[in-house]
């Protein structure tokens, strides 16, 4: 590269020249069978590995601290021991936890469903009186919460994220009309941003069902990044609980999380969170579905990680800190300085998200697939796949080998600076 001024800023000679190299070396990829797929935040075999000792923690001890015997029915609200590990995550009194099953969505589902049709309180509130509910969706934000909504019928009201979260002048201002009843959050290393709530915002979305026109919006708080740092200095988010409680909201806040990237990704525990009245609600309808969850895995991961959480997530950290560390290096050194993409630099969680020029990022991933590198499908981090500027692109470095993330992030760039060369080119 023959400087590092913005592209936009080069002689339409010297752009056409260097973005005759650069096509020259995107042609040299084709043919190359790669298989590359940085689609999906999953654990690498490395992390999942870390919590082999699940086999045999239990060493034929299924009985667990109340006498419950765990290889039989009931328990709706999980072992007690259980609970205590999800208040641990979540940073509440165990009173308020649920532990169930290995899946965090299917607690977000029974969530959904039961404020739609079945009563989030026990009384006649249910979001489905109302012809067209809708929730908000800060956004670039998590697809799955998106699919869920959407999955019920539900419409999704695209906010700005900012650095410190959701716009709360933009929530509050959509939470006047009284068909808003809810709003979706990732408050720790969000996805795919990575921020962290400020304490300002965690206060104002607690505050926020209290001056909604809904008498039903409820504040959907997935802290599923809530232990996964990257570095010693960690971010910290505020409690929301505390603060609803303040606020005299703790009935319009439901909690979630899991274990699920802290021990194997598909057995782990789930957990939700809320006041009494919530979870007698939730335990309720969940007693048609199930006559309990699996209390033999709640107690094997209680064994697991009891006192050695963090040491647990340190050993995590290690594996995945170097990954997210060459993405940052690639990033810097081939795209730093040339105008054509932004990205953020996360303490935790599981993803990078990328902002290349308006309009390309479609085309660069379908130019990465090409040559045999599988991304995020343009626009799934926002409401039916809709990115109206044509720009946002998650990166999940975690499930590959550095090698393979390397070779990743090479294609990516190397189809950034094609698509972004041609697209100014073109415009001249």
């Amino acid at each position: 590269m023959t400087t590092n001024q913005p592209l936009k800023q080069w002689s339409e000679r010297a752009l056409n020249d260097q973005l005759s190299q650069w096509q020259n070396q995107y042609q040299g990829l084709d043919g190359g069978n790669l298989k590359l797929d940085l689609s999906r935040g999953k654990p690498g075999v490395e992390q999942v590995s870390l919590s082999d000792g699940l086999d045999g923690v239990l060493q034929g001890n299924y009985i667990a601290e109340d006498g419950t015997d765990t290889r039989n029915y009931g328990g709706l609200r999980g072992i007690a021991e259980a609970r205590a590990l999800g208040a641990e995550l979540m940073g509440i009194p165990a009173a308020n936890v649920m532990a169930a099953g290995n899946s965090s969505l299917s607690i977000m589902h029974l969530v959904i469903r039961t404020a739609m049709d079945l009563g989030l309180w026990n009384d006649d509130r249910l979001w489905s009186n109302t012809d067209k509910p809708k929730i908000l969706a800060p956004v670039p934000g998590y697809d799955r919460h998106f699919s869920l909504t959407e999955h019920f019928g539900i419409e999704l009201i695209p906010i700005p994220m900012n650095e410190d979260g959701p716009d709360m002048q933009a929530a509050r201002a959509a939470t006047a009309d009284p068909s808003v009843k809810g709003i979706w959050c990732v408050p720790k290393y969000a996805n795919p941003t990575g921020c962290t709530y400020s304490d300002n915002v965690v206060a104002a979305l607690a505050a926020l069902p209290a001056s909604a026109a809904a008498d039903d919006f409820v504040v959907l708080w997935d802290n599923a990044y809530a232990v996964h740092d990257l570095y010693d200095e960690a971010d910290t988010l505020a409690s929301v609980f505390d603060e609803a409680a303040a606020a005299g909201t703790a009935d319009h806040v439901v909690q979630f999380a899991s274990t699920s990237k802290i021990t194997h990704a598909g057995a782990g525990v789930a957990f939700v969170a809320g006041s009494t009245k919530v979870l007698d609600a939730l335990e309720h309808h969940l007693g048609i579905l199930t006559v309990g969850p699996d209390k033999v895995n709640q107690l094997r991961h209680v064994k697991f990680l009891q006192g050695r959480l963090q040491a647990h997530m340190a050993d995590h950290a290690a594996i995945m800190r170097p990954k997210f560390q060459l993405v940052e290096d690639v990033f810097s050194r081939e795209l730093a300085g040339l105008g054509i993409a932004t990205w953020t630099k996360p303490k935790g969680g599981y993803f990078v998200s990328l902002d290349v020029n308006p309009g390309l990022a479609e085309k660069i991933i379908a130019m990465a697939k090409s040559v045999g590198l599988t991304l995020t499908p343009a626009g799934a981090t926002f409401p039916n796949g809709d990115d109206p500027q044509d720009k946002n692109i998650r990166i999940a470095p975690t499930f590959g080998s550095l090698e393979e993330i390397h070779a990743a992030m090479d294609i990516l760039t190397l189809c950034i600076k094609t698509a972004s060369a041609e697209q100014i080119l073109a415009a001249h």
